[in-house]
């Protein structure tokens, strides 16, 4: 971690969300409670944090770090955005890392494009190197991780970093396939499933019986989708559609404590009831890459949309917060 300062842009203002009846339109049928004003409050507003990146992603909540830590990925650095909005280099250069997630005793657990690798950074800063290799061959390129109650990681492998110079280093796969594995607490890796052409996102729900994974290989002739999976003793099964997403590449994912799913996509966050129903849309400028629930209570919603990071406060807490 470096200590030299960005400060972001001076006179940012705050742009107000589209109309919430226009945003509830989308789901004219939804119960009071899973309509979009069960999440945000009419008033609320979408203010930027963060305008100097050039391509933002993995947001995480970092309290035991300052404040909310996220991946500048084609300037091959991280920063943190500390609570009093101050922006600094966390970590340069970061190997072109993307996805972030904290473990319960506050680490830092990040997915490294150029390395191939995932790796935890130490309370003294030491970086430590949790899963590189599957069945005699590297990691394609580990992009978006979440770690469960019982310590297990799960991360997502898709190539973008070994296909796109300007996210990683080019080089052949040397894996069967773009899987998503589980690293158990004692370090056995497992290929869950291999059943997409590019996975990118995943979240569990609340009591972490449901895993939601979204497919980003739309460009590869995969359907705009995210899929849900029945989760057991570290298995999946009943893998079935959750939502198709209208517009652009569903990305980062993540749910509410209510059970609610939330999606970075082509034109913002799209956010749907746990039994897949539309309840609204939070849109962007742009793609929304990913989000991460954070703040003193968990209850401030972060969106990486390109160069910047945004924020906006909601009613409902992140499932997987922790502080």
């Amino acid at each position: 971690m470096t200590g030299s300062l960005v400060s972001p842009r001076r006179g940012i203002g705050r742009r107000p969300l589209l109309g919430l009846a226009l945003l509830a339109t989308l789901a004219p049928k939804a119960r009071a409670a899973d309509d979009l004003s069960a999440v945000l409050d009419p008033s609320a507003k979408v203010e930027t944090i963060y305008d100097a990146g050039e391509w933002c992603e993995g947001p995480v909540w970092a309290p035991a770090l300052g404040g909310l830590v996220f991946s500048d990925v084609r300037r091959n650095r991280m920063m943190l955005i500390r609570e009093d909005g101050r922006a600094e280099v966390f970590r340069e250069p970061s190997n072109n890392a993307n996805g972030n997630a904290v473990d319960a005793q506050g680490r830092l657990i990040t997915c490294e494009h150029r390395t191939s690798r995932v790796v935890r950074r130490e309370a003294d800063g030491a970086v430590t190197v949790l899963a590189e290799r599957y069945d005699g061959g590297r990691l394609n390129a580990p992009n978006d991780v979440v770690v469960t109650r019982d310590g297990a990681i799960w991360f997502t492998d898709p190539t973008y970093g070994i296909e796109q110079a300007e996210e990683g280093r080019p080089r052949p796969s040397e894996q069967k396939g773009r899987h998503v594995f589980r690293l158990a607490p004692d370090g056995t890796l497992t290929a869950v499933t291999d059943r997409f052409v590019q996975p990118n996102g995943l979240a569990f729900s609340p009591d972490e019986r449901i895993l939601y994974i979204s497919e980003s290989g739309v460009h590869q002739g995969a359907p705009r989708e995210i899929r849900a999976f029945d989760v057991a003793d570290g298995r999946l099964s009943n893998e079935r559609v959750f939502a198709a997403v209208p517009t652009g590449v569903p990305d980062g994912v993540k749910v509410d404590t209510d059970g609610r799913v939330y999606a970075g996509t082509g034109d913002g966050v799209r956010i749907w009831a746990a039994d897949g129903r539309p309840v609204g849309h939070i849109p962007t400028e742009g793609p929304c890459a990913n989000i991460a629930f954070g703040g003193a209570d968990g209850r401030r919603l972060f969106l990486c949309a390109g160069r910047r990071v945004l924020a906006v406060e909601t009613k409902v807490r992140g499932a997987a917060v922790r502080g």
